[in-house]
């Protein structure tokens, strides 16, 4: 891929200017065809010696054809909607497909004793190590939204030029500066995201200590009423971090951007409700001839949905991604 390919411009649907509306919408809208051709096997993945994480896997008849690695976000899963969406198109382009949970995501609660946490971005270069050298697949890519994009542009940055199998990386409205996304988070007008990601990390500590009883002290978790509550008492000591700011600041993949060595489309919206525009305008960015950034005007998080015309839906940066694989 040449990094200065010229992408169609996007252009929101005239009925979804506003980012709210893109970004719940898109997340909303049923799609009830997805993947109801296309097979799917679930598989395990060792990437520690404690802990799996589970894929959903679709090989194409040649399971050596080239493979899209797909990563959630914040309480996300291989069926959100952008997950099924993606994945859906993939494979009709040709290529295997790996629905990717992160740890205990998916109802895996009991395959780690850890939590999953946005630094994990060694989870990812595990899988992409098994899959060449156990599968034999030799060109992959890896694609993620929101905090998946953190985690595959921080995996692309440590790697280098050392994952052989590694083709390109493609992130969408990803956490690259994890303190201000959280800081706009529980800002009072994005009060229904908050209190959803709030509800279910605490609703998965839950149930996560009936696997492993003891291990996280759960009085706490009545007092806890932001995300960055949670991270402070249960996240980032789980990861091995001093404390919430300790881990939003090393967890960040701002930090590896200019090491990344491999085609990258980071796509991201100026308008997005949690994740503030400023965090990419750094010279990690700007410096690396690999990296293209697309900033669109509109498109809230993870939305960017456009009318529908000449041969494309209406999921532009879904689109964006097969055409950015297919070109390279």
């Amino acid at each position: 891929m040449q990094p200065n390919q010229i992408f169609l411009p996007f252009t929101p649907h005239p009925w979804l200017t506003n980012p709210h509306v893109q970004t719940l919408v898109a997340r909303s809208r049923r799609r009830p065809h997805l993947l109801a051709d296309v097979p799917g096997a679930e598989r395990l993945f060792r990437v520690d010696p404690q802990s799996q994480i589970k894929g959903v896997c679709s090989w194409q008849p040649d399971r050596q054809a080239p493979c899209l690695i797909l990563v959630h976000g914040l309480e996300g899963c291989h069926d959100s909607p952008y997950m099924r969406g993606i994945a859906h198109k993939a494979w009709h382009a040709g290529l295997n497909v790996i629905r990717l949970n992160q740890r205990n995501c998916a109802w895996t609660e009991h395959l780690t004793p850890t939590l999953y946490n946005a630094g994990l971005s060694r989870d990812i270069r595990a899988v992409i190590d098994e899959l060449v050298c156990l599968d034999g697949i030799q060109a992959l890519w890896v694609a993620g939204y929101s905090m998946g994009g953190n985690l595959v542009l921080k995996m692309a940055g440590e790697a280098g030029e050392t994952c052989s199998g590694l083709r390109g990386v493609a992130a969408v409205c990803p956490n690259v500066h994890p303190a201000p996304c959280v800081a706009a988070l529980e800002q009072r007008q994005n009060w229904i995201y908050h209190q959803y990601f709030v509800r279910k990390l605490k609703a998965r500590l839950k149930r996560k200590a009936r696997f492993f009883p003891g291990k996280w002290d759960l009085s706490f978790l009545k007092n806890v009423r932001t995300v960055s509550q949670f991270d402070d008492a249960y996240t980032a000591p789980d990861g091995g971090y001093h404390n919430a700011a300790d881990y939003y600041e090393r967890s960040g993949a701002r930090h590896v951007l200019e090491s990344i060595r491999v085609p990258t489309l980071l796509i991201t919206s100026q308008d997005d409700p949690f994740i503030p525009f400023a965090s990419f305008d750094i010279p990690r960015i700007r410096a690396n001839a690999c990296i293209q950034l697309i900033t669109t005007a509109k498109g809230g998080h993870c939305g960017f949905l456009q009318r529908a015309w000449k041969g494309e839906d209406e999921r532009w940066a879904e689109n964006r991604i097969i055409e950015f694989i297919q070109r390279g």
